[in-house]
Parts: C-alpha cells; sequence; structure tokens
C-alpha cells in the first residue's frame, strides 16, 4: 500500500545552513563553576554532584548584592547561534521538502536532529514510494527556528501530489516537527528518573543487572516528567565545571585581551560524556571532580536567551552531534572529520547528504 504522501513546494533553499561551525576555534579544558546555573542538575556519581573544592552546583541564585546581569540576546543573535546546527529533512530531487498526510486532516513535515534517523525515513518512504527521488537534504536550525518552527501555524504553504505537474494548492496548518535522537531522548529522561543507588552503582565501575536496567528503562518510559514526546522536545546537556577557550582568530594578536572561556552545551549525550571523560584522562590535576550533569529543553534555553539573565549565553557554544570515535572518547572531536556525516557536505552550504 503506497504511503499518501504530497510535496509542500518551500522556499527550503533559503534555510540550508551555512557552516558548521564559525570562523573562531576553540579548545577545551576544566574549570570549576563558580555561581550556580540553570537547569536539571543530578547529584552523585554520573550525575553530577559535588566539585574537587567541595562546591556544590545547584539551582539556588547566589546571594549578592551586586550581581551582574547580560541583556537578552536579540532574534538574530539567536539565529546566529543556531545556525552551525543542522538538521535534517527529506525532500524531493527539486528541494521541495515531503509532507506526510497520515490522514485527511493532518499534514506533517519532520526536521530530524539526527541524520541516521532522517535516513531511516528516507529508506521508509522509497521503500512504499519506488517512483518518487527522494534525498536528504541538510538545513540551519538558526534559519529554521523562527521562520519554520515557531511561524505562525496558519502560514500558507503550496502543496501538489508526488509527480504532479499542476500548480497544487494552497493551504494552511501544516505542522513542523523537529525530531531529537531517540538515544539523547532517552539518556535524557534516565536523567530525571534514575535512582541515585545505581548511578552511585554505575560510578563505582559495577553494572546493572538485566532486571534493574528494564526497571530503569520502564520507569524513564512511564515516570519521566519531562520529554515525554517524541518530538519538538529537543534536550541539551551540559556540565557545569567544563569550559573551552576561545583561541585568537587568524591575523589578531594572541596576547591582546582577555581568553574568552565558553560554556559547552551539547545535544548528545554521548559526545559531552565522552568528552569529560577525555579531559579526565589527560589532566592529573582533575582526579576525584565528578560531573555535574544539567539538562534543559532547548526551548527553554532559547526563552531564556531572550531575557536578561545573570548568564552569558553570547559566551555559550552549542555542539552539534558527531558520531563517537570508534576508538573510544580519545578520537571524538567536536570538529568534523572524515568519518563525520556533517563534513562530507560541501560548498558553501552544508549541502546535501
Amino acid at each position: 500500500m503506497r504511503s499518501f504522501l504530497q510535496l509542500a513546494v518551500l522556499s527550503l533553499s533559503a534555510i540550508r545552513a551555512t557552516a558548521i561551525f564559525g570562523s573562531s576555534v576553540v579548545s577545551p579544558n576544566v574549570a570549576a563553576s563558580s555561581s550556580s546555573v540553570f537547569g536539571v542538575s543530578r547529584g552523585g556519581g554520573l550525575f553530577g554532584g559535588n566539585t574537587k573544592d567541595g562546591a556544590t552546583v545547584v539551582e539556588e541564585k547566589a546571594e549578592t548584592a551586586d550581581r551582574t546581569t547580560y541583556p537578552a540576546m536579540t532574534q538574530e543573535e539567536v539565529e546566529e547561534w543556531l545556525g552551525h546546527i543542522p538538521v535534517f529533512a527529506v525532500t524531493d530531487s527539486n528541494g521541495a521538502g515531503v509532507v506526510l498526510k497520515p490522514d485527511n486532516e493532518t499534514s506533517v513535515f519532520y526536521f530530524f536532529m539526527s541524520p541516521m534517523m532522517a535516513n531511516a525515513t528516507l529508506q521508509t518512504l522509497k521503500g512504499s514510494n519506488e517512483d518518487m527521488d527522494l534525498k536528504i537534504a541538510a538545513f540551519s536550525l538558526g534559519k529554521i527556528w523562527f521562520n519554520v518552527l515557531s511561524a505562525d501555524k496558519d502560514q500558507e504553504v503550496k502543496l501538489k501530489l508526488p509527480g504532479s505537474d499542476g500548480e497544487g494548492e494552497v493551504t494552511k496548518g501544516v505542522e513542523y516537527r523537529l525530531v531529537p535522537d531517540t538515544r539523547d531522548l532517552m539518556g535524557a529522561r534516565m536523567l530525571l528518573t534514575m535512582d541515585p543507588a545505581d548511578g552511585e552503582k554505575l560510578k563505582a565501575g559495577g553494572s546493572l543487572t538485566a532486571e534493574d536496567a528494564q526497571a530503569a528503562i520502564k520507569k524513564a518510559m512511564t515516570e519521566s516528567p519531562k520529554f515525554k514526546d517524541t518530538f519538538n522536545e529537543i534536550p541539551v546537556f551540559m556540565i557545569a565545571q567544563m569550559r573551552m577557550q576561545k583561541q585568537p582568530a587568524e591575523g589578531d594578536d594572541a596576547e591582546g585581551g582577555e581568553t574568552v572561556q565558553l560554556l559547552p552545551m551539547y545535544f548528545s549525550l554521548q559526545n559531552m560524556v565522552g568528552t569529560w571523560q577525555q579531559f579526565m584522562s589527560q589532566d592529573p590535576n582533575a582526579s576525584g571532580v565528578e560531573p555535574a550533569i544539567n539538562l534543559m529543553d532547548l526551548h527553554e534555553l532559547v526563552a531564556k536567551m531572550q531575557e536578561e539573565s545573570e548568564i552569558d549565553f553570547r559566551n555559550v557554544l552549542l555542539i552539534p552531534p558527531v558520531p563517537m570515535g570508534q576508538a573510544g572518547p580519545e578520537s571524538t572531536s567536536t570538529v568534523p572529520t572524515d568519518d563525520d556525516p556533517m563534513s562530507q557536505m560541501g560548498g558553501d552550504t552544508l549541502g546535501d547528504l
């Protein structure tokens, strides 16, 4: 049975991603957090706790009279902050997005954080629509955040049937869904529901029994207070003690000005933990530092960025998900490599996979 599809004739070429990273290169280093950090912080073991000097990362604000506040970021700044993050969608050979119609009343267009999940959707559609020339295209999250994902639900688009040469029909109410990697979605749920005793067991190098693991997964699926949906709830992970040092751009005076410390935030829990483990193995002074993992929804994060805040979001770096190196965390880099699907996209845009 053929899937009932329509092609949304959207100006998708205008929202292609233009870069994976900015021109500045960053090098990671670990720094202790001196103030509270927003988000959900889990204590003990893998899920946060005390730093080496005994400080605890909590959500309470420091009681100081002279707290520094930073101005809200503009929409243009947020778009630029998200601009290097690629998302993936199924399109036809002309770049028109494939809108799925599960019924006569619903039209859905999917953007995926994971190119592998987008490719799985592509293969499923090709299996039931062999005559359609479909592909995966990459787009800038910054360019679709306000213009597409946060746009008016009554925005008009033109739809036409696959293979049709007609003009199509103008319609409203296309639902745009941003889909996180299912592994990170489950990781977020487990962070919010795992018992401290299980975290301590894993920290000590132990492992959960099959029964305990099944119970933890069931609890994550049924009791997580957030990230219950499989779309439009995008987990963002961070370790409060982790910092990256921004290197001077080429041609700048390396000795001039202050070194900028960036707080990295990750879409991939696996990337973040692997990077942390790499830091720990390379720094003998980091022994005994327990990571304080914080978790937040991307929509909530963007909303906070557009308010006056005690957090300097302009010095926060969002790290796109990259495949873990087969040789372990040491071979994993936040810079795209030949093994990274994102590095295969050439030209002035991210291009197509």
